[in-house]
């Protein structure tokens, strides 16, 4: 059972539970409530309704936040020759072929938060699939992670790219920014996340498809967004970034 600390029984007296908020509303709670000494993180929480353990039902893919996540992504390329050059001109935090591949495999490194892989290496790459599937770390053609425009892909996510895709249960987690963030640059990145997942719907997803959205901080409770709700954001509230 997990222990939690007196500053989040504070916080979490502040939230009632049963409430489901506007994104505006939830926006100004999470804010309130994260009083770490550190820039915390914000994630969005949403439970789809969908079932992941049908193929045509996974959700997956990449998008742009507006605001950008506010964190250095680390990115691991593994390419060789030319295209290593570029993945290192573009600010690849790790760059390798074989030597990186081994480096994975023997000595359990694992210090990137993003791989990307030119396809002739896939190869190789595929044979991590135990130790880089799990925690979501696999190259993949459709989140654009195996690509020859290396250079592109780690502009992208330096910048604010973010993978997202489906758990075993359905839900999907992905971070809208940071608790420094104005409250524009939040509602912009929830936006964009909520407006992505719903463009990328299943043809075969059946009812109602937002079962669950929440916003949270890393020390934070999660506060409920009405579903219903989550798609309703002022244009001047989003001009405001």
């Amino acid at each position: 059972m997990t222990q939690h600390g007196k500053k989040y029984k504070e916080a979490l007296s502040k939230v009632d539970r049963e409430e489901h908020h506007s994104v505006s509303g939830a926006v100004d709670l999470v804010k309130e409530l994260a009083t770490a000494k550190f820039d915390e993180t914000i994630e969005l929480a949403l439970r789809l309704g969908v079932d992941p353990r049908k193929a045509d039902q996974i959700v997956r893919g990449t998008l742009s936040l507006p605001s950008g996540t506010g964190r250095d992504v680390r990115v691991a390329v593994f390419a060789a020759g030319e295209k290593a050059a570029e993945a290192r001109s573009a600010g690849a935090d790790v760059v390798g072929a074989d030597d990186l591949v081994a480096r994975v495999a023997n000595e359990g490194f694992l210090g990137f938060d993003v791989a990307i892989a030119t396809p002739d290496l896939m190869g190789q790459v595929g044979t991590l699939g135990r130790i880089l599937g799990p925690r979501g770390l696999m190259p993949n053609p459709k989140t654009g992670t195996v690509t020859m425009d290396v250079g592109r892909g780690v502009s992208e996510f330096k910048s604010g790219r973010v993978e997202y895709r489906t758990d075993k249960v359905g839900n999907v987690h992905v971070p809208v920014g940071k608790a420094s963030f104005s409250k524009a640059q939040l509602m912009a990145n929830i936006h964009a996340v909520v407006e992505e997942l719903v463009r990328v719907k299943p043809a075969a997803a059946k009812g109602r498809y937002l079962k669950s959205v929440t916003l949270s901080s890393t020390m934070g409770p999660g506060v409920h967004i009405d579903p219903a709700k989550a798609r309703e954001v002022e244009e001047e509230e989003l001009a405001a970034v």
